[in-house]
């Protein structure tokens, strides 16, 4: 499970030092959903926003914003987005600078990149938002916006993906035609176009995993 779990996770790494970032990528960037390196603090805000990281790792010191800075600026927009500090410092007012952030782990330079490996697979579980568990053995990886039946890899075409997004997007909400078909197509299409579109869908998965609440619209099971 833990090794499905860190696929499905987008890793930033900020580090101004090329070598060492292009050694952790090389270490161990494979195991992840995606590797992204920027060089800065400045360049790690930015891509930040962009990518949208699972969890992040960063050097402190570092031209135009220092990781710390960078930390804290990023955990004002998401607080839970754990963060891993490698610094060469080891004296205490960093440590206690990283604490007051909020940061996850602490690594002294030189380090082990398996070791950085075995700690994010030993908080992986707590990391995993994306792998959502469905009805009778359906999965679906938000990352990568994949269906899976019994770790079978269900091919979906673009608007059967928009589809099941906007069941789990709104799972406790019953979705009306309306709705539906605002989100799916552009252009104005018919009633029965949408239960043709629906019907082709639940007979490419299942009755059980999207369910047609009888007289107002339709909803995912998860498990």
């Amino acid at each position: 499970m833990k090794n499905k779990v860190l696929k499905s996770l987008k890793v930033l790494l900020v580090e101004d030092e090329e070598n060492l970032a292009r050694l952790l990528k090389s270490a161990i960037g494979d195991q992840f959903h995606s590797f992204t390196i920027a060089v800065d603090g400045e360049d790690g805000k930015d891509l930040f926003t962009k990518i949208n990281p699972d969890i992040i790792i960063t050097d402190i010191t570092m031209p135009k914003l220092n990781g710390l800075d960078m930390a804290r600026e990023i955990k004002e927009i998401n607080p839970d987005i754990p963060i891993i500090i490698l610094s060469a410092f080891s004296d205490k007012e960093k440590l206690f600078d990283a604490i007051d952030v909020g940061v996850t782990k602490y690594f002294l330079k030189p380090f082990d990149p398996d070791e950085l490996l075995e700690y994010i697979e030993g908080i992986a579980l707590k990391l995993d938002k994306k792998m959502l568990e469905l009805i009778d053995g359906y999965v679906f990886n938000r990352t990568t916006s994949a269906l899976y039946k019994d770790e079978k890899f269900i091919p979906l075409s673009k608007n059967e993906i928009k589809f099941i997004s906007l069941l789990i997007k709104y799972k406790d909400t019953i979705l009306d035609d309306k709705t539906i078909k605002l989100t799916l197509w552009e252009e104005e299409v018919s009633d029965e176009r949408v239960r043709t579109f629906i019907r082709r869908m639940r007979a490419k998965t299942s009755k059980e995993l999207i369910v047609n609440v009888k007289g107002l619209g339709y909803q995912v099971n998860f498990k």
